[in-house]
């Protein structure tokens, strides 16, 4: 049992900690008793759940800067500027082709969305709280793109 416990804190530990699991493996060795060992063991698998999540980043400004949550930020940025740039330059035009400028925000827009799924899955277990955060950012830049689109109807 006390074996089992230490193998799983070993696969707790991150990269950077992995020496500290053969370390937990081979003191383990030379604790007599198996009541001991499995005390050993237990205060090992505590140690290492605190040094996962301390390397672990958890606060907003630590997963903000992760491609994957900044790079849809600033597609639904760029695309509002695609469209603000657009109605600067022309102003707003009904024609029947949609123009380069919308198949760019249209691209921009829909290329995000794989984007923000593989965000929401790899970081919503990890840190809720933070990326919830990120996530309303996220939405209300892609609303701000999406916002004179719909208003102006172009």
């Amino acid at each position: 049992m006390a074996i089992a416990l230490i193998e799983y804190a070993a696969r707790l530990l991150p990269q950077s900690r992995a020496k500290w699991g053969s370390a937990m493996r081979n003191e383990l060795d030379h604790i007599p008793g198996n009541i001991k060992a499995l005390r050993w063991a237990t205060g090992c698998v505590v140690a290492a759940f605190f040094a996962a999540s301390a390397d672990r980043p958890r606060a907003f400004a630590d997963i903000v800067k992760k491609p994957s949550a900044f790079l849809p930020l600033a597609m639904s940025l760029l695309a509002l500027a695609v469209v603000l740039v657009t109605l600067a330059m022309f102003g707003v035009t009904h024609d029947k082709d949609e123009g380069t400028a919308a198949h760019i925000w249209q691209l921009l827009m829909a290329g995000q969305v794989p984007l923000l799924f593989f965000f929401a899955l790899k970081w919503l277990p990890r840190a809720p709280r933070a990326t919830l955060k990120i996530i309303a950012v996220q939405t209300a830049a892609a609303l701000a793109a999406i916002a004179p689109v719909y208003l102006l109807h172009l």
